[in-house]
């Protein structure tokens, strides 16, 4: 199929990417000229594993073309719309700006029977809106098809999905109506789009509008609440003194709740797990449901507070006050294998420390380039040896492999003082402390701190 992607972030990159490499013909169309320069060279403007061999496995099919041209979408029989819609910068809503931005672009440029159909993550209500834009071409059909990537994943995300959703006009009972057009239209071409992952037996649900635009919001809403629910237990842990690593995995085991996202530490952040979950909230608090806002409102609290408390106890660890402390952050990502710093809980921490007098130095394999400009008080080191090198107190704030395999020994001679902080509770404690190190966790190591934590 000819098919085209409207935005060329981390969505519309890996989905343009992916579908050439199934076969079809796609042009990826975005606004931002240098970013689609580095895309049409086969490689990625943003840190993905496994994407910049796809862009050029694409550029040497010649499946796979990028442009700022929306004018090029012309032809193509499908075309996603992939643009962000991140947080309004007013209130907890979405900001729809750049998507109905993409769909007016796009307008004048579609085929006749052509299939619209929206990846981006959206609040009820979307689709609505978009079949107003498109109201002067009737004969263009509008699907919406929510995407369930992870950065980090998101290629396997794409080559393997957990599951394809379809909303069209109707839902799942007019898809199957044989008496009606367009909705069967719709699904017919995402069948086609998807057609080797159907056949390798990836689950299909076909659904309403409605149903569709809340998938994604309401899944990244349960699994936010696991992250603060586990991180809300892991303060009762060091309030009782029990170890909420422990508990967690046996917890885990019961299959009613599985062992994912059920990791305490410092909570989540990023580009969209924050911004859906306020955007969820501000949708039942718009639909009158108020148990699902004060519910979203308090999974934030908690995983904001999860920042506050690794800062007080980074804190107690320096022996009250952080003014003056040499203190070492091993991370600035939201979340490893990404580059991306957006809401990143390790660089708000870092920046606190900072705020509190501390000298912080920041280290992180992939982005450090993205953080030193926004951060004007914090100092970078792409090097693990030279950040470590005087630390009085290390903090672990993104669980990167290669933070997790640190020697305790080396990392041991480089530092004033031994003391981590693992707000990840990633590290091998034991072997840790074996070293000679004072090692604290969030929910793991409750009561009184030692007299060592406090020396020097």
């Amino acid at each position: 199929m000819n098919i085209s992607v409207i935005g060329c972030g981390y969505l519309g990159a890996v989905h343009a990417a992916t579908l050439a490499s199934m076969g079809h013909t796609v042009v990826g169309i975005d606004v931002d000229h240098h970013k689609v320069q580095q895309l049409a060279s086969g490689a990625a403007p943003f840190h993905e594993p496994g994407l910049d061999e796809l862009l050029q496995h694409g550029r040497a099919t010649g499946r796979l073309r990028f442009s700022t041209n929306t004018a090029d979408a012309r032809g193509a029989q499908v075309n996603f719309l992939c643009v962000g819609t991140p947080q309004d910068k007013a209130s907890d809503a979405a900001d729809l700006t750049f998507l109905v931005s993409a769909a007016e672009a796009l307008l004048p440029h579609l085929a006749a029977g052509a299939v619209v159909v929206g990846k981006s993550t959206v609040p009820v209500g979307t689709v609505d809106m978009l079949r107003g834009v498109l109201a002067a071409r009737p004969d263009v059909l509008l699907g919406w098809n929510p995407e369930f990537l992870r950065q980090g994943t998101a290629v396997k995300d794409s080559l393997v999905p957990d599951r394809l959703v379809y909303g069209v006009e109707g839902g799942r009972a007019a898809a199957f109506n044989q008496a009606t057009g367009s909705p069967l239209g719709v699904t017919a071409a995402l069948d086609a789009v998807y057609e080797p992952l159907l056949a390798a037996g990836i689950p299909r649900l076909v659904c309403n509008f409605a149903t569709a635009e809340l998938i994604k919001s309401a899944a990244n809403a349960f699994l936010a609440t696991k992250v603060s629910f586990i991180n809300a237990v892991a303060e009762l842990c060091d309030a009782a003194g029990a170890d909420v690593a422990e508990l967690s995995e046996a917890m885990g085991l019961d299959p009613r709740i599985g062992s994912r996202y059920l990791h305490a530490g410092l909570g989540f952040g990023g580009g969209c797990l924050p911004k859906d979950i306020r955007s969820f909230r501000t949708q039942a608090a718009a639909l009158g449901v108020p148990g699902v806002e004060d519910w979203m409102g308090l999974v934030d609290s908690v995983n904001l507070g999860q920042r506050e408390r690794t800062v007080n106890l980074a804190a107690d660890l320096c022996g009250g006050t952080l003014a003056g402390r040499s203190i070492t952050v091993l991370g600035a990502s939201f979340k490893p294998d990404t580059d991306d710093i957006r809401d990143s809980p390790a660089l708000d921490v870092a920046d606190r420390l900072a705020a509190a007098g501390a000298q912080v130095t920041v280290t992180d394999p992939k982005a450090v380039n993205h953080a030193w400009r926004r951060y004007p008080r914090l100092r970078f080191e792409a090097a693990t040896p030279r950040a470590l090198d005087g630390a009085e107190l290390v903090l672990l704030l993104t669980e990167w492999d290669q933070y997790r395999r640190l020697c305790p020994a080396f990392a041991g001679s480089l530092v004033r003082r031994r003391v981590v902080l693992d707000a990840r509770n990633a590290l091998d404690a034991a072997a840790w402390r074996a070293e000679g190190w004072l090692v604290r966790g969030l929910g793991t190591c409750g009561g009184a701190l030692p007299a060592s934590a406090m020396a020097g």
